[in-house]
């Protein structure tokens, strides 16, 4: 636990406790306002959750080789997240009908 210093222990876990409340914000908007294709963009940012559970994890024990595997899995949460995170957002934006004006031809 000693890999870090308290004021970065503060921030990652900050980080990890903002992104839950981010995903649950998100989730109920979907729920209050009947608008349940927000719960893909929710679902969505759970593999970036847990990537950044992994870091938190891997630093906890002092960054020991024998866990180095949480250092690829984070980094497979990572790019399946981003993945993930765009095909969600563009699920809110094509449901809501959210395509942009098509310009005049001259």
């Amino acid at each position: 636990m000693h890999a870090l210093s308290v004021p970065t222990w503060m921030i990652h876990i900050s980080s990890v406790i903002e992104w839950i409340a981010a995903i649950w914000l998100i989730w109920r908007y979907g729920e209050v306002t009947g608008k349940r294709y927000w719960w893909a963009l929710s679902a969505g940012m759970l593999p970036a959750l847990v990537s950044a559970m992994c870091a938190c994890t891997w630093h906890y024990f002092d960054n020991p080789t024998s866990l180095e595997w949480l250092v690829t899995l984070q980094a497979a949460m990572t790019v399946v997240g981003n993945c993930t995170l765009c095909a969600g957002a563009w699920w809110v934006w094509r449901q809501a009908g959210s395509r942009p004006n098509s310009s005049p031809s001259n």
